[in-house]
């Protein structure tokens, strides 16, 4: 399959897109555009809708997701697709969702292995102690996300550009 590749520039970096002719497969955080864009309608509606996302317009995705991992990855990151606009959980709770306590470290490890940031939202997986704990577009990006959600840590403060 074709991949197609397309960037959206933002208040919080740039976002390179990455799809084939079937589903999306990552969303992943750049400081510059790394290749010259060859897009596809996959990514043109993502950027519309993480668009429509960063303006404030929009709290869920409708999207045609394909990221490539392991199963049990997989079982993570569609269980992270369950954690509502403006919420978070902790990893210990990811690994209860997940159906056993003990894999709480192999779910922070999937969680960080995420290809589709923002949409598949591990962004909102925090610290028991309601800590901002490891993001891998970068603590300043988790935290920007969580006060654009208007998540309850942050309900009180205005959001503020880096």
């Amino acid at each position: 399959m074709i991949q197609s590749i397309d960037f959206l520039k933002s208040e919080i970096g740039v976002l390179k897109i990455v799809a084939n002719d079937q589903n999306l497969q990552a969303v992943i955080f750049l400081e510059k555009e790394d290749v010259k864009p060859s897009p596809n309608n996959i990514t043109d509606l993502t950027a519309y809708q993480l668009l429509e996302y960063l303006e404030g317009k929009r709290q869920e995705f409708d999207l045609p997701l394909g990221p490539e991992g392991t199963l049990f990855q997989k079982k993570v990151w569609q269980e992270l697709t369950n954690i509502p606009f403006g919420t978070s959980v902790s990893y210990l709770d990811m690994a209860e969702r997940l159906g056993d306590p003990k894999v709480i470290r192999a779910a922070a490890s999937a969680n960080g292995k995420n290809p589709i940031s923002i949409i598949i939202p591990c962004h909102r997986v925090i610290g028991s102690d309601g800590s901002l704990t490891g993001y891998a577009g970068g603590l300043h990006r988790k935290e920007w996300l969580l006060r654009h959600e208007r998540h309850p840590i942050y309900k009180n403060e205005q959001l503020n550009m880096f």
